[in-house]
């Protein structure tokens, strides 16, 4: 009871109000409203004329975003607001092909505005205007409402519909045979001159429909057995590709999340998301749809390599399973149209995550053209799959990580693909000229947690990086080519803007939008270290947080922070998206531990092979690299093994269990906060990837879930979770303490928090959730 009455007492010091700037970081302002430490910059882009950055901040004590101006060439930042809203341009713009005219949507309307003019309203209505660009003539402009698509013309000035996809029988389709109605018209005639009379009046109206060119687009009819999932119209407006599902098919048993703390007073119930393997996503068919006259064509996916290869039959087989039967099933991914509307390009996925394609269409033959595949044993990456054309309107560009990292590559139908960059390190987020000369992109090329901004030519090359600042966020390129807008961070500096030339040279910083009482604090900055492996894993890179000097003689407790998401960085020179996090490890360094965050294998910016390190086997990987950070930490900083903690979120919290659970000798106390403990109770999108299904691979969900390892526990451990979570259940967590009464372990508990969900929203559960964590470490590791 002494270390507890003991870290209560440390608890309540932390929790003192602050009387001044250079008063010690407390844990009660760390845990606080983010909005003390000041906005971050969330999204910036250039206004038309290139004279002005527009950026979003959040409002301090709301959930209110404005939109801000800033002149690049210098001066004071202001707030949108008012009339001013009305001049505003979009983030995502389509420009012609000059460079001089720019459509957009705001608002669910669609705006046109001459480069440096006034803005020209094309639409004001209460439907949802999307996907606008310029059609294939330069002038006219195109856009979507759900799966239809409209025109406009400034000769016309008119808006009309161009195409007009329909999950609906075509009611002038000949009905399918019939006996009896046959019989009944052969002998009425009274009834077959009505049907006649019907269909020449049909004939008519169509006739009239094809030569009348006011009249709007007709419908084109796909059929009732399907529903449609997405549509895309060629920028010449000759043709549309729509993606369908069968109609009806069974979406899976979804849960009940019951929620205790309500407004109403009464205990209510929420629909939650369906578990892995009790439905896969529906498979996706393609139609082309000729809009000269809305004849319909199946683009069948037997062309693409490998459609019909099963590379799971080998589990199929042992689990008892029926073998594949004919084509795998598929989901589009993206559809890309050139400008000029004669080629589009199709991303496909295996539903098995298995496999990528990109494909062409052939039009006349009605079929697609494989141009790319990209095949893993383990899964697709959900990143790196941004495609498109080049001005050319013949040469495709596109990521992959074929070559076990992604990179840019260019292509041509029919002819092989060219790898613009080459290394290890990625490539992501391109951006082209208007001119299709050069890409820019971010890359990680002297260290995988150090971005900037690269440039490479269409030709391939030399890689050229443009910044210097090592935490570049993303980027938006000028309108004309000559400049950058960086989103940048720092790991206690949040996103900021600045600018950058693209022919070199530094970077001119544009805001800092941090509190007068963040910015004069003096903060701790984690040194970016590198754990040698001792399992074949080469480097894994980690943040050590330390004292500047450690007392000789003296072992220090360890905390291993895990971060969550799985696939994720946290190592960078970016800020943290555990920025609380941060300030509770120099609250921990200030308590006399040490404190060591790897990017653990399957983390994000190391390439494929440390991403799919976890295939089949999650969290056993990951626990080398943790069990070789403690020892680093005992080697080169005075750790004591004796006493190791552990923490994390999500992701994290499933690996504390792990730690815990299967190395109970070298982990002696761990907090598991909203952890998975149980796969089979995830969802499907992100477990499917990396265990397959619970029906198909029993074992590999076995083999990851720290609920079958749960009767090795020997240290002390607290579970904290949010009830209303709808990512990773609040089931989770109690199913697991379950197994621990029936154990009959102890040295354990459950702090539940009514009104949070996956990432908490109220400083007071994230204090009460660190409070706890605190005090499992002061009671357990010194």
């Amino acid at each position: 009871m002494r270390h507890r009455h003991l870290a209560l007492a440390l608890l309540a010091a932390c929790a003192a109000p602050a009387l001044a700037n250079d008063t010690p970081l407390t844990l009660d302002q760390a845990m606080a409203h983010p909005d003390w430490i000041g906005p971050p910059v969330e999204q910036a882009w250039w206004s038309l004329d290139g004279q002005r950055a527009l950026y979003t901040l959040k409002r301090e004590g709301s959930p209110v975003r404005d939109t801000w101006t800033l002149p690049v060439a210098g001066g004071t930042p202001v707030r949108v607001e008012g009339a001013a809203l009305a001049d505003v341009d979009a983030a995502q713009v389509d420009f012609d092909a000059s460079g001089r005219r720019a459509v957009f949507v705001r608002n669910g309307d669609v705006f046109l505005r001459e480069v440096g003019g006034a803005l020209q309203q094309l639409t004001r209505s209460a439907e949802t205007e999307a996907n606008a660009r310029f059609a294939a003539n330069g002038r006219d402009v195109v856009w979507s409402v759900g799966n239809d698509w409209f025109r406009w013309s400034p000769e016309a000035r008119l808006a009309q519909p161009a195409a007009l996809p329909r999950a609906e029988k075509d009611p002038a389709a000949a009905p399918e045979a019939d006996a009896l109605r046959d019989h009944q018209l052969r002998l009425s005639s009274t009834l077959a001159r009505e049907k006649a009379q019907r269909e020449a009046l049909r004939d008519h109206a169509e006739a009239l429909r094809a030569a009348d060119p006011t009249r709007a687009a007709a419908p084109a009819y796909l059929g009732d057995k399907l529903q449609i999932s997405a549509s895309s119209m060629s920028p010449d407006g000759r043709w549309l590709l729509v993606v369908t599902e069968a109609k009806g098919a069974e979406a899976g048993r979804t849960g009940k999340m019951p929620k205790y703390v309500t407004e109403s007073g009464y205990e209510e119930a929420e629909d939650v998301r369906v578990r892995v393997g009790r439905n896969a996503p529906f498979a996706q068919q393609l139609k082309l749809v000729d809009l000269r006259d809305n004849r319909v064509r199946d683009l069948p996916f037997a062309p693409l390599p490998g459609i019909a290869t099963d590379p799971l039959a080998d589990l199929r087989r042992a689990a008892k399973l029926e073998p594949l039967k004919g084509e795998r099933a598929v989901r589009i991914g993206g559809i890309q149209w050139s400008d000029d509307g004669r080629g589009v390009a199709v991303m496909a996925r295996a539903v098995d995550n298995k496999d990528r394609w990109i494909a062409t269409v052939d039009f006349d033959a009605g079929a697609l053209q494989p141009l790319h595949r990209l095949t893993d044993t383990a899964w697709i990456n959900w990143n790196f799959n941004e495609f498109g054309w080049l001005p050319d309107n013949k040469t495709l560009w596109f990521l992959s990580e074929e070559s076990g990292w992604s990179h840019l590559y260019t292509a041509t139908p029919g002819g092989r693909a060219k790898a613009l960059t080459r290394g290890k390190w990625e490539a992501s987020s391109p951006q082209w000229t208007l001119d299709g000369a050069t890409a820019y992109f971010v890359c990680n090329r002297a260290r995988p947690g150090d971005y900037e901004v690269c440039a490479v030519s269409r030709d391939g090359g030399d890689v050229r990086e443009v910044t210097a600042l090592d935490g570049v966020e993303d980027f938006s390129l000028s309108p004309d080519g000559r400049q950058l807008l960086l989103r940048w961070s720092a790991h206690h500096t949040p996103p900021q803007l600045a600018l950058q030339p693209v022919a070199g040279g530094e970077a001119r910083k544009l805001t800092d939008t941090r509190s007068e009482d963040f910015k004069s604090r003096t903060w701790l900055a984690p040194q970016t270290v590198e754990v040698p492996s001792t399992h074949g894993a080469g480097t894994v890179w980690a943040k050590l947080y330390r004292p500047a000097t450690l007392e000789a003689g003296r072992k220090y407790p360890i905390v291993m922070f895990v971060h969550g998401a799985g696939y994720l960085q946290n190592v960078s020179d970016r800020y943290p998206n555990y920025f609380r996090e941060q300030m509770f490890h120099q609250l921990l360094v200030e308590r006399g531990f040490i404190v060591l965050d790897m990017d653990f294998r399957a983390s994000e910016g190391y390439g494929r092979d440390w991403r799919t390190a976890i295939y089949r086997q999650m969290g056993h990987p990951e626990l080398e690299d943790y069990v070789d950070g403690v020892k680093y930490m005992v080697a080169q900083h005075q750790g004591d093994a004796a006493n190791v903690g552990i923490y994390g979120g999500s992701y994290g919290g499933f690996m504390s269990f792990m730690a815990l659970f299967r190395e109970p000798g070298i982990f002696k106390a761990g907090a598991a906060l909203r952890p998975v403990t149980d796969w089979t109770s995830y969802n499907h999108e992100y477990t499917s990837n990396i265990l397959n299904t619970p029906e198909l691979d029993p074992e590999a969900f076995r083999k990851s879930s720290p609920i079958e390892y749960v009767e090795n526990l020997r240290g002390h451990l607290l579970i904290s979770h949010g009830m209303i979570d709808d990512n990773v259940f609040y089931q989770d967590s109690i199913r697991l303490a379950q197994r621990l009464i029936e154990l009959k372990k102890h040295d354990w508990e459950l702090a539940s928090y009514p009104l949070e969900r996956h990432g908490y929203q109220h400083p007071e559960s994230w204090y009460d959730q660190y409070r706890r964590i605190l005090e499992l470490f002061d009671e357990n590791l010194k």
